[in-house]
């Protein structure tokens, strides 16, 4: 997004970090200030082109696959789906330039939390770290694990078996290889995250390679029966009779003013889901090696790529498939490859897309417990989840004072950084979800919690442009891009909670635990002091 440059000689430097040693030595009193440093738990090893990857291959999952329907259903024409699945992402990239904002003037591990502590105080940083933790990431993770079995039964020609305790097991299997995948260490799961990052390009060239192929056919040979045709033949901007998945039709011409706008709404709703992950390249900021040049980099090069991904793979959609099937379908790449290639070809497809799942599974495994980590560091989780690199029962210092009077396990040294107690909790998580929940429920769950947050985190943002106007911003974007997105995510979810109030209600019930907690862990440690 358009940013205003501001003077920055350090874009190199580990945010900010030696700017605290500028200010010991009295060698920059006019110095715009910084935001304070906080220690970090990783090493920074990562460079741009890890961060472009992660978040590539996090958004870049079962939305582009399962959403187009769902959006479809609820737009008057192929052509308004198009603006919607643009507006969309537009709306993603405002929001994920804003985290870019925050994430180069506020140091510190675990997501949003640092930048809420930072603005609010603590409270709200302890309950977004709380919220990503026990509810938004694992009920991703269970989504994912879910699509993903789901893709499988597709392939083979199996519905309807998402509630069978078989198909919630193999879920839960799923989500244990990926974890255990992610537990080696921070290179190898970065190695593997690029790998799928590949697959979901190749997958999405596949699609779109196909649908200009069928206009090439179809132009040189109008008669000719390939395709969907109705990209040919009629308007991709003009009303028409939806088919909906129950079978029932809306008629757009007879639709009036209130009603359209909640059919867009719901769209808009569908499109923010498939761009969900756009916030992850933040969790890893604190492992980036100049992450004051390479966040918002990763970003501004990652979130107009994806919009470029899925616009292109929805027109290639409306060229391979008949209007009314595309709004119909969970399945639409694999029922547009098989109806174009034949059922062999279909089943290449479903694979090609649950290793698309696996690579988002994988990148939000990755950085799920990094939030952990966070809470951990700060005291609001126990010290055991700030771990790294094995699977630990003691608190992280109790491991490093054995270490330094050479009492430690040989057996236990390893050369992983990766945070294995973190990922088991949630690993654990996310099996509970997985047996208790279903998908639609957990995707509702999952938005509202994100979303509450982001509208927080983007409110704060703002606040902060006129509470401390003089904080270093290397990345600063003009003030109208978190504007709008705080109205968006505000309406977000407050269309999410009108229209889900039971699941309102179990978030808020979260956050009553959360606070609960903290407030126990703060008694307990004053206790400690006395």
């Amino acid at each position: 997004m358009p940013s205003i440059p501001e003077p920055e000689d350090g874009a190199s430097r580990p945010l900010l970090a030696d700017q605290r040693e500028a200010d010991d030595a009295n060698s920059a009193d006019d110095a715009p200030p910084s935001a304070p440093q906080a220690g970090g738990t990783f090493t920074r090893n990562l460079g741009a082109l890890e961060a472009f990857a992660i978040v590539i291959s996090i958004v870049i999952g079962s939305g582009i696959f399962t959403s187009p329907g769902s959006i479809d259903t609820n737009v008057p024409s192929p052509g308004a789906a198009l603006v919607v699945w643009l507006i969309g992402g537009v709306l993603a990239w405002t929001g994920a330039s804003t985290m870019a904002e925050l994430g180069t003037a506020i140091p510190g591990e675990g997501g949003v939390q640092p930048y809420l502590q930072y603005i609010f105080g603590d409270v709200f940083g302890f309950l977004a770290a709380w919220t990503w933790i026990v509810a938004v990431m694992p009920a991703t993770l269970a989504i994912l694990s879910i699509v993903f079995v789901e893709s499988i039964y597709s392939a083979l020609g199996v519905t309807d078996q998402a509630e069978r305790i078989e198909h919630k097991l193999f879920s839960i299997l799923i989500l244990v290889i990926i974890s255990v995948a992610n537990s080696i260490s921070t290179k190898a799961s970065t190695r593997l995250n690029n790998f799928f990052v590949v697959t979901k390009f190749v997958t999405i060239a596949a699609i779109v390679i196909a649908g200009i192929v069928v206009i090439i056919l179809q132009s040189t040979d109008p008669d000719r029966d390939i395709g969907g045709r109705d990209w040919f033949n009629k308007p991709w901007f003009g009303n028409r009779e939806v088919t909906n998945p129950d079978g029932s039709k809306t008629d757009w011409n007879g639709l009036g003013s209130w009603e359209t706008l909640g059919h867009y709404s719901a769209a808009l709703y569908g499109a923010l889901w498939a761009y969900s992950g756009w916030d992850k390249a933040i969790y890893v900021s604190a492992e980036l090696r100049s992450p004051a040049r390479q966040l918002p980099l990763a970003i501004n090069t990652a979130v107009p790529t994806i919009i470029l991904c899925f616009i292109t793979a929805n027109a290639a959609y409306y060229i391979l498939l008949p209007w009314d099937v595309v709004s119909t379908t969970d399945s639409v790449a694999v029922t547009a490859i098989t109806r174009l290639l034949g059922r062999g070809f279909g089943i290449v497809a479903a694979i090609l897309i649950c290793l698309v799942v696996a690579g988002s599974l994988l990148g939000n495994s990755f950085v799920a417990g990094r939030m952990a980590v966070a809470a951990a560091n700060m005291n609001w989780l126990p010290r055991i989840f700030a771990s790294v690199g094995r699977i630990a029962l003691k608190p992280r210092a109790e491991e490093e004072t054995e270490a330094t009077n050479g009492t430690e396990n040989p057996l236990q040294t390893t050369k992983s950084d990766a945070p294995i107690n973190a990922i088991i909790l949630s690993a654990i998580l996310s099996a509970l979800y997985i047996l208790l929940g279903n998908f639609r429920a957990l995707l509702t769950f999952n938005g509202l919690g994100e979303y509450s947050f982001f509208f927080l985190t983007v409110l704060g943002a703002i606040v902060l442009r006129f509470r401390e106007p003089q904080l270093r911003r290397p990345y600063k974007p003009f003030i109208l891009i978190p504007v709008i997105f705080a109205v968006v995510s505000g309406f977000v979810v407050i269309r999410g909670a009108f229209f889900a109030p039971v699941l309102a209600l179990v978030v808020i019930v979260v956050w009553i635990i959360g606070l609960g907690f903290y407030y126990a862990r703060k008694r307990l440690a004053a206790r400690r002091v006395e």
